[in-house]
């Protein structure tokens, strides 16, 4: 939530959530639609709380472990960039924001694969896995 008003009156609440691209239940929208199961994801938050709507500006922001972004997210993620480069005067400013939020999304596939791997004895048994 944002503590400064983002409209007049009106403060800004948004909800991020990754959804897996290659889940089952994903797998054959994905497959015909880029960003589906993230277009899906927003689309569901944006119901779970349409009661919020009279009292904030509600963002839900949708994003797919294999990179692609809700149309939402991508929306919400113009407009912070646009006003962060308009308060620093870097142009790059938007950038490294996306830059960020795809880093923190590689860390998080990579953990999830991490943690699916079983613990080895040495630098053999990795070779031998790869």
């Amino acid at each position: 939530m944002t503590l400064i008003p983002w409209r007049p009156g009106r403060s800004l609440l948004w909800d991020a959530t990754c959804v897996d691209t290659l889940a089952a239940s994903h797998i054959q929208a994905t497959s015909s639609m880029v960003g589906a199961a993230a277009t899906s994801a927003e689309q569901d938050k944006r119901r779970k709380y349409e009661n919020l709507e009279s009292s904030f500006i509600f963002v839900p922001f949708g994003v797919e472990t294999l990179g692609p972004w809700g149309p939402e997210a991508r929306g919400l993620f113009k407009e912070l960039s646009k006003r962060v480069i308009e308060s620093s005067g870097d142009p790059r400013a938007g950038s490294y924001q996306t830059d960020r939020i795809s880093l923190a999304i590689q860390r998080g596939n990579a953990a999830s694969i991490l943690g699916t791997v079983p613990r080895c004895g040495g630098f053999e048994d990795v070779l031998y896995f790869i």
